[in-house]
């Protein structure tokens, strides 16, 4: 866990004195940066009572085809516009384009919070 709280430093590196220690709801966490692979799936106990499901790592996506879903086998990520290096690291995030066994589909869910891929197929 990491605290996503005030700094204890000043802009100078002096110290600032805290008005109160962390709180819980402060807490946090790295991003999870789900990867290209055998499936590997995390569960977190969330705020009010939610369980997310974190994808570490996955290689199925549900890409829609028209009216109807299919699942596709998840083969490369082609670009990714959160970070150019996460397309070289094939790190999967929500805008990614990724090429599957049904063509290039765009994803439109965010797996490290879902623990799913879900896709709509990019018309070229």
């Amino acid at each position: 866990m990491e605290d996503h709280g005030r700094s204890t430093r000043k802009r100078t590196g002096g110290r600032l004195r805290p008005n109160s220690d962390r709180k819980k709801h402060q807490l946090g966490s790295e991003p999870t940066e789900t990867r290209l692979g055998e499936t590997k799936l995390s569960t977190i106990e969330a705020r009010g009572n939610t369980v997310k499901i974190r994808a570490l790592q996955i290689d199925t996506a549900n890409v829609a085809v028209g009216e109807e879903t299919v699942e596709a086998e998840i083969e490369d990520v082609v670009e990714n516009e959160a970070d150019p290096n996460y397309a070289r690291r094939n790190i999967i995030t929500k805008g990614a384009v990724i090429a599957t066994s049904e063509g290039e589909a765009r994803v439109t869910s965010r797996p490290g919070q879902t623990g799913q891929v879900n896709a709509v197929l990019v018309e070229e």
